[in-house]
């Protein structure tokens, strides 16, 4: 995250965890006439069982109250829009914890500085040491050391076929001749001309 994100990340999280959710992470991009603060909420894992996933109805509540923070604390000096978001599937890694909670699973991740000659990689979560603020990544079947600091957005990739959403692949061999047309050519017009008599 940015450094504004971190700043109002640190100023929002104690209201979110006031509405018995947890704030995963801020996203603060600026555009010319206005900028978009996009807030990801999640379910903590301590009451995930109980309560179930984030829906709309606790994302508008994080909006309500959110924006009467920001109103009073005025952390945003240009115009903005506020976004309150669930992470999806394809949620977003702010934090090192997350890459822990998510070890084993795939990432997309876009460095700030090239790294080994990349920007972007893709690979398993294999490991995260917090002394030394490493992610490792299995990268083309090899372990990828990342700076944390050095990560700038990264992405889970999910599981489509373990979500049971991957499309269905055929079964058995393609048909013989699958891409001609099964109808034989005819000679005979489309329509028969009535016949003057």
């Amino acid at each position: 995250m940015s450094d504004k994100a971190t700043e109002i990340a640190n100023l929002l999280a104690p209201t979110v965890q006031a509405l018995e959710l947890e704030l995963l992470g801020v996203e603060y991009l600026t555009a010319p006439g206005g900028a978009t603060l996009r807030l990801y909420i999640d379910v903590p894992q301590s009451l995930l069982e109980k309560r179930g996933e984030v829906d709309i109805d606790d994302c508008e509540r994080v909006s309500r109250e959110v924006s009467a923070q920001l109103d009073v604390e005025d952390p945003i000096s240009v115009n903005y829009t506020l976004e309150v978001s669930s992470p999806g599937l394809d949620r977003p890694l702010f934090t090192l914890q997350h890459y822990q909670r998510h070890q084993g699973e795939s990432a997309k991740v876009t460095l700030k500085l090239a790294s080994n000659g990349r920007r972007r990689l893709q690979g398993e979560i294999l490991s995260v040491d917090e002394q030394r603020n490493e992610v490792t990544f299995g990268v083309d079947n090899a372990p990828f050391v990342v700076s944390f600091d050095n990560i700038d957005k990264a992405r889970i990739i999910p599981d489509w076929a373990a979500l049971g959403l991957a499309p269905s692949k055929p079964k058995g061999p393609a048909p013989k001749n699958a891409d001609k047309a099964t109808k034989k050519p005819s000679n005979q017009s489309a329509a028969k001309k009535p016949r003057a008599e």
